[in-house]
């Protein structure tokens, strides 16, 4: 039997909450270059596109500095059957700071492996996240596709 689990990531980075969730808006610099809209505020929208794939996001709660959560409002996922298959999941970004350092809980509720796309999600979301979000906060330079 599969574990149920939802994806999640745990990542520590040398920076406060405050510039970690800042780093974390600026999608355009670590995750799609092709990005439309605005992540940093409550009721913010914004999409990433990836050719034919996009995603559209709706930011439904922010707890400065701890937490943010990104609904996923519409997605075209085109290399699956199940094309919305992410649409009503969160991504779900939890903030602690320690000493100068934020460790990052990365969730993407309803993504599990049970999920059609979760074989080409779970390694897209860690090198994200790992190779380029990390790399943006702790470095200057992130990889967006």
């Amino acid at each position: 039997m599969k574990n149920q689990q939802d994806f999640n990531y745990q990542l520590i980075v040398n920076a406060t909450a405050s510039e970690t969730m800042e780093k974390i808006a600026q999608v355009n610099l670590w995750w799609a270059k092709n990005f439309k809209g605005k992540a940093g505020k409550l009721k913010d929208g914004f999409s990433v596109h990836f050719g034919q794939t996009y995603v559209n996001f709706s930011i439904s709660e922010v707890v400065p500095n701890k937490k943010v959560i990104w609904l996923v409002t519409d997605c075209n996922l085109h290399w699956i059957k199940d094309k919305k298959e992410w649409k009503n999941t969160e991504v779900i970004w939890n903030l602690t700071e320690k000493e100068g350092k934020t460790q990052i809980d990365f969730v993407h509720k309803g993504l599990n492996p049970e999920s059609e796309c979760y074989e080409a999600c779970e390694p897209g979301w860690t090198h994200h996240l790992k190779d380029s979000l990390l790399k943006l906060i702790d470095e200057g330079q992130g990889f967006p596709e």
